[in-house]
This record gives C-alpha cells, structure tokens and sequence, in this order.
C-alpha cells in the first residue's frame, strides 16, 4: 500500500500522522509532498520513506497513491495562506485514491456537525480509518 501525506506551512499535521503510521505499520511505503521545504522535511523526519516539494510532485503522487492524507485545505484552492494552487487541489480531488481529509483551523474551513477534538484524537481517527 503507497500512503501520500500531504501538508502545507511548517508540517506539523503531517509528521503528527506520519509518526502514528510508522508506529503501527512499519511496513508502510509513506511518501511525504510538502507545498514547501518547512512541510516536507518535517515529514521526512517523522520517518517517511521519500519526500517532495511542490505542485508537480503533489499531481505525480496523487495519481499513483492508494491512500492520501492531508489537511482538508488542500483540496481547497488557495487555502493554507494560499500555498495550495487549483493544480495541487483538483490533482488530489481527481485522484482514486482513498481520501482521509483532517479538517484544520488553519485553513478557514470548517467542517459542520464534526465534533470537537483534538490533533491526536483526529490522528487515532485518521489511522482508524486508513485501515478500515
């Protein structure tokens, strides 16, 4: 299983969810695409197996994965600050992979009805589900 975690601004959702993958799956092929470097090496010192930064590695990726994972302002265009572009967006959007969005503050996006919790209980909900 090819697991894409994507993240924006410094990383720090992504190495939370890379972290808890590497510890209950070592197996996991994890590839970490940052919008930029800060992102992406976060994520590579959390333990993912190869990194990226930018729009065309997001688009490669994303259409090879079997699982992505991210922040749910990546699928939203000019989200995070507008780090995200309508290419990184619709790439992630059209993919076929499974999608386990994590809604974020950071990104003006609310999801309605979500309860409220927080960054280690939505990653435990995360795992939960990737292997569901």
């Amino acid at each position: 299983m090819q697991v894409l975690v994507i993240d924006a601004q410094g990383g720090g959702i992504g190495r939370e969810v890379i972290s808890a993958l590497k510890e209950k799956r070592r197996d996991l092929h994890i590839i970490a695409v940052g919008t930029n470097s800060n992102a992406t090496s976060a994520m590579l010192k959390a333990g993912a197996d190869e990194g990226a930064t930018g729009e065309n590695p997001v688009r490669v990726c994303a259409a090879k994965a079997d699982v992505i994972i991210c922040p749910i302002g990546l699928v939203i265009a000019d989200s995070m600050l507008g780090e995200v572009t309508e290419v990184m967006a619709l790439s992630i959007a059209r993919s076929n992979a499974k999608k386990v969005l994590i809604p974020s503050k950071g990104c003006n996006n609310y999801v309605a009805g979500g309860r409220r919790a927080t960054l280690k209980e939505i990653i435990e909900d995360v795992i939960e589900y990737t292997f569901s």
